[in-house]
Formats: structure tokens, sequence, C-alpha cells
């Protein structure tokens, strides 16, 4: 189902950024959550971000280090107990299931545009 059309104004608002995984673990008692520490670049330090993505990511601790696209401006959310300060920005599901990642390192926190 396609979604409505946006105005560039809108689209605007969202802010998409590389990120540095520093830490990958699953949320206990669920089989779908992974809890990710990632690095921004930020002086606040690393953001926890709570991602539905464990199913696709058999050995979390392989995301560790990786570069990938998340959605950072998004109001903090609160996932089994746990406050999550963004989203990761991916593609596909099932077997098209996919990461965004820039094709060559980046500083942590390069926005997307």
């Amino acid at each position: 189902m396609d979604k409505p059309r946006i105005s560039i104004d809108e689209f605007n608002k969202i802010e998409v950024k590389v990120g540095t995984v520093r830490l990958a673990e699953c949320v206990p008692d669920t089989n779908k959550l992974l809890r990710l520490v990632v690095d921004f670049g930020e002086e606040s330090g690393p953001r926890q971000i709570i991602s539905g993505i464990a199913t696709y990511v058999p050995l979390p601790e392989s995301l560790v280090g990786r570069q990938l696209a998340f959605v950072t401006n998004l109001e903090p959310r609160t996932i089994r107990g746990l406050e999550s300060n963004g989203m990761l920005f991916a593609i596909g599901e099932g077997e098209s299931f996919a990461f965004l990642t820039p094709d060559r390192e980046v500083p942590p926190g390069t926005s997307a545009h």
C-alpha cells in the first residue's frame, strides 16, 4: 500500500544519520528485539536504540562496528521498559531485508540528504 504524498517541508523534518554500532545484544524475554548502543558523535555520548530486527540478525555482536542509517529525531519511546532514542532505517522484510549503509566509512553522525 502506498503512503500519502508529503511535501518537501514535511520530508525535511526527518533526520537520518549514520551511526556506528558500539554494542548489540538481545533484549531478554523477547525473540524480536535487539538493544543497540549507537555512536552518533554527540557530546552526550552514544544512544540506546531498541529495534525489532533480531530475526534478521542471528548474531547480534556481528553488528558491532558497523555503520548503519538511523532516524534520529523521533520522540523517545519506551519499549519493554527500555528507552529507545531513534529508529533503525532499513529496507525490506523476510528475504529482502537489508541495512542501509554508506559505501565507505564516514564520521558517526553524518547526515543523509
